[in-house]
């Protein structure tokens, strides 16, 4: 795990596995995680950095309900989580899902922890809307078509985009079976106008990015869900993008396109 200040309120810490984030953002004495490292010690290492750092965690905020992003009561247990009305009905729908998947990885990786996933009621925050950190607001903005739920944060007194599983260096655009093509796409665009005011970038899985690498991100996912659009599994994948991993999900979007159609 590493930890990285991309602003003196916004700290990103990076998770050993798929280089899940976590952000911590802070405004005068409160303090957020949104989403979550994944293996037990990041997560119990994580109050120190935070305590480290000066940011006192009162609350959490997932970016939508994919289990890895979940994880952050782990290291933060009194934080109340928030998460756009998307998600919180995504939880509903879906009730042990997380906690399900959680233990399918534990088991393939033989990851030990402590005692099971919790995730308490989530409090379900109007996207496009605000939320509150200390006498602040971050701007929360709709993020769906990588699943059916989500959202996006930008932290406006510091530029920064946290932006979920979009704009990632290290991973093509994943359409789940809950997502579609046509909602990534609207996420690219509605994402494009923050990105241009962004000093950093925060995506899901990645170190965070200047606005130029975000930007050059935007431009090559953009290109790829045109392609996929139009030629399905032949589809040429970003520069940078193409492994053994990349390529698995490439043929997952494929078949989720084409069924769609």
């Amino acid at each position: 795990m590493r930890a990285v200040g991309v602003h003196e309120d916004v700290v990103v810490v990076t998770s050993r596995v798929w280089q899940t984030t976590c952000t911590l953002v802070r405004s005068g004495e409160e303090a957020f995680a949104i989403d979550s490292p994944v293996y037990p010690d990041e997560l119990e290492l994580l109050p120190a950095v935070a305590e480290q750092a000066r940011f006192a965690v009162k609350g959490r905020l997932a970016t939508h309900a994919d289990w890895d992003h979940l994880l952050g009561g782990y290291a933060f247990p009194n934080a109340s989580l928030g998460c756009a009305e998307t998600t919180a009905a995504r939880l509903t729908a879906e009730p042990g899902a997380a906690q399900r998947e959680l233990r399918e990885f534990d088991q393939r990786h033989y990851v030990e922890r402590l005692r099971p996933l919790s995730i308490s009621a989530a409090q379900a925050l109007p996207v496009p809307g605000y939320c509150s950190v200390g006498e602040r607001e971050l701007e929360l903005h709709s993020a769906e078509g990588h699943t059916a739920d989500g959202m996006a944060v930008w932290v406006p007194w510091a530029e920064v985009l946290v932006c979920g599983d979009y704009l990632s260096p290290v991973e093509i655009p994943t359409i789940s079976s809950g997502g579609s093509l046509d909602g990534y796409a609207a996420t690219l665009e509605r994402l494009g106008p923050l990105v241009e005011r962004a000093q950093a970038v925060v995506p899901g899985h990645g170190a965070a990015l200047s606005r130029e690498e975000a930007l050059d991100v935007l431009a090559q996912d953009r290109d790829y869900l045109e392609a996929l659009r139009g030629d399905g599994p032949a589809a040429p994948l970003p520069e940078g993008r193409s492994g053994t991993a990349q390529r698995a999900i490439h043929a997952a979007n494929a078949a989720v396109v084409g069924g769609a159609g």
